[in-house]
């Protein structure tokens, strides 16, 4: 078995670029003619002033719609050469959780708006028409160039069309590439692929002196490396190139139950130990949630667990605080491997040790696994419930103190009071 630590996974949210400065009249940026739009009409201000975590609101001066890099480079560039100098934030599908995308008295750049020729990418300063599909020197080496404020889930839809898709991804795919690359960009497949910043081969960055600079691991590489998970305070990504994959047809969905934390937290870390063993002999994603409310199991993930004979913690977890905790995995395949998903499965979990009575199944399509969130969120716009605010905290823990961590928070500090979701799931350091 691998010697890797494990440790479990948090992301920080996507925290931008700023030139923090004195105010600035936007009249004066009018006259820069800028290829897109700038923007003072009161809606768009108003929608930039607010971020997914509505715990904030703050109101630019003015919201720039770009065309182009050239059109954010423009803008940094005045903000850095002026005298009074003033506030520059980009702002993808505004996920941030705590106001890291506002400008106070400054200029956001809508990098995910509908108005800003999102489908444009910039393949070596050259626009094209949507996102275009290139092939690398290695026939097994193909990627796609995409503009920093594509959002995840039409590069997606995109590669589908060629049968390929990018190897790791975020667990809610209606955020923008450049905001995930700013964070690291984790969910369940980073313990085999890594997070989605270790499968970049090259990015377009506007630096804070508004530069247009092409970077790689093997040019530029300082500022690659700075940039790639460094919360937007080196650059704002234009454009990145994101490694593909064969994308599969299906996925075998599977949840296991555990009372026991040891044992839930053991068998997280076998699995994430198997990840340089071929396709056949590993899972695909592996995750993890604790359950402290008998609501959150049976509603919120209602798709697994019937209504008809619902899941009681009560009855589960009685000996242990009547917390449970939930092991998620899945198993890709096509036609070609079909035959041999259920064997494949069935080896892995009989090395497991969750309440055997526990095992729950669903069979989807790859994209629709992918996207599961998205419907989740659809549920809650239909009720009200998503445009409320969202506080999130995000902590990656040692794995020598993860056991303390559940004595202390989860049997402890939230007991049974808390019906939103709590993922925790491991992952190898050298990824």
């Amino acid at each position: 078995m691998p010697t890797t630590k494990p440790l479990i996974l948090s992301f920080v949210i996507y925290h931008l670029l700023s030139t923090v400065g004195l105010t600035v009249d936007p009249n004066g940026l009018l006259g820069l003619g800028f290829d897109g739009q700038l923007s003072v009409d009161a809606a768009d201000v108003e929608t930039v002033s607010l971020d997914f975590g509505r715990m904030t609101q703050v109101k630019p001066l003015a919201v720039l719609h770009p065309a182009s890099a050239d059109d954010i480079a423009g803008l940094v560039r005045t903000a850095y050469q002026s005298a009074q100098g003033f506030t520059v934030s980009a702002r993808g599908h505004g996920h941030s959780i705590n106001g890291q995308a506002h400008a106070t008295d400054g200029v956001v750049i809508a990098m995910s708006s509908s108005t800003s020729k999102r489908n444009r990418i910039s393949l070596q300063g050259n626009p094209a028409a949507r996102p275009t599909l290139l092939l690398g020197d290695k026939p097994s080496c193909s990627y796609m160039d995409v503009w920093g404020g594509e959002l995840w889930i039409d590069v997606l839809n995109s590669t589908l069309e060629y049968g390929l898709a990018p190897r790791s991804w975020t667990d809610y795919l209606y955020l923008s590439v450049g905001g995930t690359l700013s964070n690291a960009g984790i969910s369940g497949q980073a313990f085999n692929h890594g997070p989605q910043i270790t499968n970049v081969y090259e990015l377009d960055v506007v630096t804070g002196k508004g530069e247009v600079v092409t970077c790689s691991n093997e040019h530029n590489s300082e500022l690659f490396h700075a940039v790639l998970g460094g919360l937007g305070q080196f650059g704002i990504i234009t454009r990145a190139r994101i490694a593909l994959e064969p994308a599969p047809q299906r996925v075998r969905w599977i949840r296991v139950l555990y009372s026991n934390f040891s044992a839930f937290t053991k068998d997280q870390e076998y699995l994430i130990s198997l990840h340089g063993n071929p396709s056949t002999d590993r899972f695909d994603y592996v995750e993890g949630f604790v359950i402290v409310d008998e609501g959150l199991i049976n509603n919120w993930r209602s798709s697994f667990f019937s209504p008809r004979n619902p899941v009681k913690i009560s009855s589960l977890g009685a000996a242990n605080g009547g917390v449970l905790y939930c092991l998620e995995v899945t198993k890709n395949y096509d036609e070609s491997t079909a035959d041999t998903v259920d064997q494949e499965v069935g080896a892995l979990l009989k090395k497991l040790d969750f309440i055997p009575t526990t095992i729950f199944t669903t069979d989807i399509p790859y994209l629709d696994f992918l996207d599961r969130v998205h419907k989740a969120e659809l549920k809650l716009r239909s009720k009200g419930l998503w445009d409320v605010p969202h506080p999130w905290l995000n902590l990656f823990v040692p794995k020598s103190r993860i056991a303390d961590f559940d004595r202390g928070v989860f049997k402890g500090i939230l007991g049974n009071k808390t019906s939103g979701p709590i993922l925790i799931y491991p992952m190898n350091k050298n990824k």
